[in-house]
């Protein structure tokens, strides 16, 4: 049995006035309303339960927003909270409010986010880092929903993945290791396996190493496997250095282990860079004041935000548009202090450093 909803002619008539005096209350204006008038109003309002229609106020707004859904790993990593804003920002400009959901890698939260979305009327779906993309896919295919795939795809669907050049990544980092500071022992940090990784974001891990490897060669290669989380990292570097004899170099395949592999290669007594050059991936930029300004490699978020959201919006006229090839954008490397190069720190306010 479906329950009526209350209408504005419901909580008129409960108050004793028009439903244009409760139309002022609700919106505040634009004609003033006696405080007597207004508290008899708001009564009926709290007695009936009344819930405006949401959808309906849209419609007469002069700018009515658009919805459009996307669903990242992990907020809390520079490089998702960084693309999420360019995104939101990109969006904003196209008169779209964006609908934000942490997957953190999980299938099953992946399809519970997409479907909510899909229920609220989106009209695209971006996912950063896929972890259930055939059946993700499917429920866009039959909601008619555009869906766009940035950064990498688990299911390996048949779809272009908006996203950096991976491989060459890999090769940046290992090249500046070894041909710029001559780095001969360079060992990975990094899980890509579905046994090492369950939640994380190993098919990008796949392809730096790929590159390493192009640079390092199959014989020399050396791996650290890791869970990806930072735990998990620290505990997999201690434990190698405690067994081997300690590398000249350290490509660490995400951000998220770049602090724990240091803390691990400084625990060790070992220094950096003197001892132990390192390069990460996806710093954030705007932490310039930490210890040691981390060496890594880039992705150019902002290319990869309005290439995504381009994508997914023009693809409400062409939905063939979001499954076009897409070619993998440049990386470019960012130069720190980990690696034993010695980029210009910013100043440091010297305000900050006295006392009186």
């Amino acid at each position: 049995m479906t329950v009526k909803r209350t209408t504005l002619a419901d909580v008129a008539r409960r108050a004793g006035t028009s439903t244009a005096v409760v139309s002022y209350v609700l919106n505040d204006g634009p004609r003033p309303v006696s405080d007597a008038l207004r508290a008899r109003v708001v009564a009926a309002l709290d007695e009936l339960n009344y819930r405006p229609d949401r959808a309906a106020r849209a419609l007469r707004r002069p700018r009515r927003w658009r919805h459009l859904g996307l669903l990242v790993p992990d907020v809390r990593l520079p490089l998702f909270g960084t693309l999420v804003g360019r995104i939101e920002i990109e969006a904003r400009e196209r008169d779209h409010l964006t609908l934000i959901g942490n997957t953190g890698y999980d299938p099953e939260r992946e399809i519970e986010f997409a479907a909510a979305f899909a229920d609220s009327g989106i009209e695209g779906l971006i996912v950063v880092g896929g972890a259930n993309g055939r059946a993700t896919a499917e429920l866009c295919r039959q909601a008619r929903i555009p869906i766009v795939w940035v950064h990498n795809n688990r299911d390996h669907i048949d779809t272009a993945v908006i996203g950096a050049d991976h491989v060459d990544a890999g090769r940046l980092a290992a090249g500046h290791l070894a041909q710029t500071h001559r780095r001969e022992n360079i060992v990975f940090v990094g899980g890509f396996t579905a046994d090492e990784v369950a939640h994380g974001d190993r098919e990008t891990v796949a392809q730096r190493y790929e590159g390493y490897l192009s640079v390092v060669g199959s014989t020399a290669a050396e791996r650290i496997p890791t869970d990806l989380t930072p735990e998990g990292a620290y505990r997999a570097v201690r434990r190698y250095l405690a067994e081997r004899p300690a590398p000249d170099g350290v490509v660490i395949g995400t951000y998220a282990q770049a602090a724990a592999t240091l803390r691990a290669v400084a625990d060790a007594g070992l220094r950096i860079p003197q001892d132990v050059a390192l390069v990460g991936y996806d710093a954030d930029t705007a932490n310039a004041y930490a210890p040691l300004m981390l060496t890594t490699v880039q992705q150019p978020i902002g290319d990869i935000a309005r290439t995504a959201l381009s994508r997914v919006l023009d693809a409400a006229g062409n939905p063939q548009s979001a499954d076009a090839p897409a070619a993998p954008i440049a990386v470019e490397l960012s130069i720190g202090e980990t690696c034993g190069c010695t980029p210009d720190r910013p100043v440091r306010d010297s305000r900050a450093r006295s006392s009186p």
